[in-house]
């Protein structure tokens, strides 16, 4: 699990909303850094194994990791460990490529904008913002495979009702990730060292409005806090 992830399921509050930005496609954009795959048999959520030592593919074979369709997607995010669980919204709007993220049991919500990398955290009780750098400049263009990093096949998987390829690659701290996506582009599973550690729960593809990434107007600006 990246550090990200890891500082996302040991607290509650601004810093640990910001972490959230590394789900789920932020995380697709700094998962791969380039280096090799990995060499262990890796088996998927529907319990098939897949082969060892996967080859990674060809560049232009890779796996879409930008959602190319409007989705709603709620996922559970579970501690390496195994002993912290919360679960978060996901909303994506492919035209705009904006992403809001709603963490369970908080009213804060983040806003990512790519054409103006920037993430804004929203404190609605508090009738704050924070405004920082998106957490990744370079998004890969719905529609396209991922323009950086190796990503080898390990084979097919169902998850919250949905088909997905399993994908071997590494995340931003160069730990082995193994990735689920849909044929559009969706993320539907992370698993590292046999721990299944970001999953779908119910995905739907559905138009999302401008509203929904709209950052309320009256709130003070702050300073972002430290994760």
């Amino acid at each position: 699990m990246s550090g990200m992830r890891a500082r996302l399921l040991l607290g509650a509050g601004l810093g640990v909303v910001m972490a959230a930005a590394s789900l789920p496609v932020a995380l697709a954009q700094t998962a791969a850094t380039g280096a090799n795959a990995g060499n262990a048999v890796s088996e998927g959520a529907n319990g098939t194994q897949a082969a060892a030592n996967p080859a990674p593919v060809a560049p232009q074979d890779a796996p879409f990791i930008t959602p190319s369709v409007d989705a709603d997607v709620l996922y559970e995010l579970t501690s390496p460990t195994g002993d912290a669980v919360m679960k978060q919204r996901m909303r994506w709007q492919v035209g705009s490529l904006r992403q809001r993220l709603d963490p369970q049991g908080s009213d804060l919500f983040m806003i990512t904008s790519w054409p103006d990398h920037t993430l804004t955290v929203v404190d609605p009780g508090r009738k704050r913002k924070s405004v920082m750098p998106a957490p990744s400049q370079g998004l890969t263009p719905p529609g396209h495979p991922a323009m950086v990093g190796t990503y080898a096949r390990l084979g097919g998987s169902v998850v919250a009702g949905e088909s997905c390829i399993i994908w071997r690659t590494k995340d931003a701290d160069g730990h082995a990730s193994d990735v689920c996506y849909t044929a559009d582009g969706l993320l539907l599973q992370v698993a590292q060292q046999g721990q299944i550690t970001v999953r779908a729960l119910r995905v739907s593809r559905v138009a999302q409005p401008d509203d929904v990434f709209a950052i309320p107007s009256g709130l003070k600006q702050e300073a972002p806090a430290r994760p």
